[in-house]
């Protein structure tokens, strides 16, 4: 059950993303246009840094009050969606959770308004799921450290104004050599690659990130060394509630268009929904679709809570992004031959909620997850 306050946000978001974001919408996918302006409006409304303190220039909302920003965001755009769940899960939420004060100041008022946007480089080339197999490294000389190395499938790496990374700073000793740093764009010795051409949430900007010799202060460590490896297991626990969030509302989209489409549409004289096949459908999408909103409030609740919601939002990501398939797959069996032209915005839908079964962490990650976890609550 949401609150008064949180429904009375959702409603806000949902108004905003109405007006100003749902016109633009196809015209950001089709042309892979980057958002700035609808972004920086973002930023101004504070729904760049909703679950973060205020004194920091944050909006001092909850974690639902966040699902629910990027739920709605999602139901519109899914490249604005991603966008918003990267730069607040990934990119200001290390800084918040691990940054010391002067960190903090300098950067979060600047990411919760929108001033700067954020990024977060853990995939590598060679690692992909494999977080623990980092190869970047980063060696202390003198006052600076001095790092070399790639990443991946780094999301609004180009527009950002840092990038959080992971590099191992001391080799040997697995995952506890793994530590974080705060790398400022612009920095010499580090280059965005290549831009990938990505079947879907094309307005979204995904790059590659080289580090040659690239020399950043002493102080840009982020915590203490060797704790990168529990920093970023932390940060993807929340982050997977935001894409678990994105998947729901693009999955509600789906069903919404369909819907509509079925009460519209007349199959010798009669409202297609009154087939009782489409209805059948219809339920169960809906039904899975609500059950996956659930997933994602409980852990929200438990992490605003302060109870650990590693498994929750775990079971929240799985479940989401498998439902969200579904209901699109579904939307377009419903819908039929023309469901694939691009024309239609479920065509759309439908390409972008396959990065919520594989961002994050895969689903078959997410299921060595939810077994781990299991086997840690039998006595």
């Amino acid at each position: 059950m949401l609150s008064r306050e949180q429904e009375a946000f959702r409603a806000e978001v949902r108004e905003f993303c109405e007006r100003v974001l749902a016109p633009a919408a196809d015209e950001i996918d089709k042309q892979e246009r980057f958002p700035k302006e609808i972004l920086q409006e973002m930023g101004k409304r504070g729904y760049l840094g909703i679950p973060y303190d205020k004194k920091y220039g944050g909006a001092g909302r909850d974690t639902v009050c966040y699902a629910l920003g990027v739920e709605e965001v999602s139901r519109v755009c899914g490249s604005t969606g991603l966008t918003m769940a990267a730069h607040t899960s990934l990119g200001a939420a290390p800084i918040y959770l691990f940054g010391n004060d002067e960190q903090k100041a300098k950067w979060l008022p600047r990411l919760a308004s929108g001033q700067a946007l954020g990024a977060f480089g853990l995939t590598e080339p060679g690692a992909g799921s494999d977080a623990g197999s980092t190869k970047t490294a980063a060696v202390l000389d003198g006052g600076e450290w001095v790092i070399n190395g790639s990443k991946c499938f780094i999301t609004t790496a180009e527009v950002a104004g840092m990038v959080i990374i992971t590099a191992v700073t001391e080799k040997g000793i697995g995952t506890r050599g793994i530590s974080s740093f705060l790398v400022e764009m612009g920095t010499p010795g580090f280059t965005i690659a290549k831009r990938e051409n990505k079947m879907g949430v094309r307005g979204s900007i995904t790059n590659e990130l080289a580090f040659t010799d690239c020399r950043i202060p002493k102080g840009n460590l982020l915590g203490a060394p060797g704790q990168g490896f529990k920093q970023f297991m932390q940060i993807l626990d929340g982050g997977r509630i935001s894409i678990a969030a994105m998947a729901v509302g693009l999955g509600q989209a789906a069903l919404d268009y369909a819907a509509r489409h079925a009460k519209a549409q007349t199959v010798d004289g009669k409202p297609l929904a009154e087939e009782q096949g489409i209805q059948f459908l219809l339920a169960d999408m809906a039904t899975e679709l609500e059950a996956a909103r659930l997933l994602v409030y409980d852990a929200a609740q438990r992490k605003d809570a302060g109870i650990k919601f590693t498994k929750q939002s775990a079971m929240a990501k799985l479940y989401a992004g498998t439902v969200a398939m579904r209901a699109t797959t579904q939307a377009m069996d419903i819908i039929g031959e023309v469901a694939g032209s691009r024309n239609l915005p479920l065509e759309r839908y439908f390409r972008d909620v396959k990065l919520c079964e594989i961002g994050e962490g895969t689903s078959q990650v997410q299921k060595l997850v939810v077994f781990r976890e299991i086997l840690k609550e039998i006595p």
